[in-house]
């Protein structure tokens, strides 16, 4: 009972904050994203057992995933030009260039390592910025939030839809190699709960037809489940229960946002083909 009321305390706060800050204030957005960017980093460096007794690169790899989340906000606002990016460029060098100088069997895999934290966890977050802001003028930020919360609703309302009908009616595995417990039934009860929430947003958002709601929903529940599937097969090669434990009853970060980290790179390029075109 304790348990579940920790769970539910700390899932409450999590989505007020995470809400809040794509909603009322970009700074708000800025500062908050910006710190989930940072942690999540240095959660999965942590997790893959990278950066393992170098807690400077690791410190310095997860500010720079920080950094550009905060250069993408700047750029996509019009406040700055290119040349923001630099510096990550000079911490991407950095992290490469290091590894010629510790005695490690395999800097190859360092690299990799290095680069696809990067990717996996600081570039999807990052696009949130290009999903968010719309920049009238230059150095006027606007920030647009129904299709960032959109995407973190249609997740959420998945996973419930997806718990409760494979909790019931679950029978066929849908990846039974790496997530034994997730099944058919669960993935299309998901996206029922999402395209149905979908139509909520197209009511109270009619500038954006139904149609196209509900195609983003689509969107978002398919690469949403990849992603839960893709941090499930990390867990399982690493022979880890959870990525962290910052969230009481939850877990860690990377546990909270597997399925959004896939799920923002395909909504992006969702809204840019069939919503902004």
């Amino acid at each position: 009972m304790k348990n579940l009321v920790t769970r539910t305390l700390t899932g409450v706060i999590f989505v007020a904050i995470i809400m809040s800050a794509i909603y009322f204030h970009p700074y708000y957005f800025l500062a908050t994203f910006g710190i989930v960017t940072g942690l999540t980093l240095w959660e999965f460096y942590g997790l893959v057992k990278h950066y393992e007794n170098a807690a400077i690169k690791r410190f310095i790899s997860s500010i720079g995933g920080a950094y550009l989340f905060i250069a993408t906000f700047c750029y996509a606002n019009g406040l700055v030009g290119g040349d923001i990016f630099l510096p990550y460029l000079l911490i991407l060098m950095y992290a490469i260039i290091v590894e010629l100088y510790d005695k490690t069997n395999n800097s190859i895999n360092n690299w990799a390592l290095t680069l696809f934290g990067q990717v996996y966890c600081a570039g999807s977050f990052s696009l949130l910025n290009f999903i968010t802001s719309l920049s009238a003028t230059p150095g006027e930020i606007v920030l647009i939030p129904y299709f960032a919360l959109a995407i973190f609703i249609f997740v959420w309302m998945n996973d419930t839809g997806a718990y409760l009908v494979g909790s019931l009616f679950g029978k066929h595995r849908l990846f039974e190699r790496i997530s034994p417990k997730k099944s058919w039934e669960g993935f299309f009860g998901g996206l029922v709960f999402a395209l149905l929430t979908s139509l909520v947003f197209a009511w109270l958002i009619p500038s954006t037809n139904a149609c196209i709601w509900l195609g983003l929903a689509a969107t978002v529940v398919v690469f949403g489940t990849w992603g839960d599937l893709i941090e499930s097969q990390m867990k399982r090669t690493l022979g880890v229960k959870d990525s962290g434990n910052i969230l009481p009853g939850h877990g860690g970060l990377l546990d909270r946002f597997d399925s959004v980290l896939m799920a923002i790179p395909a909504a992006y390029i969702y809204i840019e083909l069939f919503i902004r075109n």
